[in-house]
């Protein structure tokens, strides 16, 4: 079994269950469409506030805290372009940590998406959120 998955239980057939979506997160930004990243990226950093946003991933999302007011990072198109899929890696796991629960919010982001569906990552994702959910308690 890798470090990465759990069985299920001992009694039951082997389901791999993954222990981190980070990498799963970060694959399927590395396929998506540009659209698709915008809208994601939205989703992962509205639990962040002005201080996350300059310090995760080395603060590659700094770019994003904007000059006036906080309201929240509002993610453009050159912003996608510039954001690797190694610095969503790091987002989603400070997410898994700071708060598991926004990430299972994915699903209803990526079933409302038909080009999200129709990557493998995309699928993957979807798959692994629901058992992730699942063991949730």
């Amino acid at each position: 079994m890798s470090p990465n998955t759990t069985s299920a239980s001992a009694d039951s057939q082997f389901v791999p269950v993954p222990t981190s979506v980070a990498p799963l997160v970060a694959a399927f930004y590395a396929e998506a469409p540009n659209s698709m990243r915008i809208r994601l990226l939205d989703k992962l950093l509205q639990p962040l506030g002005p201080l996350a946003l300059v310090a995760v991933a080395a603060g590659a999302f700094a770019r994003l805290l904007p000059s006036e007011r906080w309201t929240g990072a509002n993610v453009h198109l050159e912003d996608v372009m510039r954001i690797s899929a190694p610095q969503v890696f790091e987002l989603a796991r400070y997410l898994e940590q700071k708060c598991p629960e926004w990430l299972l919010q994915l699903p209803e982001l990526l079933g409302d998406s038909p080009v999200a569906m129709g990557t493998l990552s995309g699928a993957m994702l979807l798959v692994a959120l629901r058992a992730w959910r699942r063991r949730s308690p």
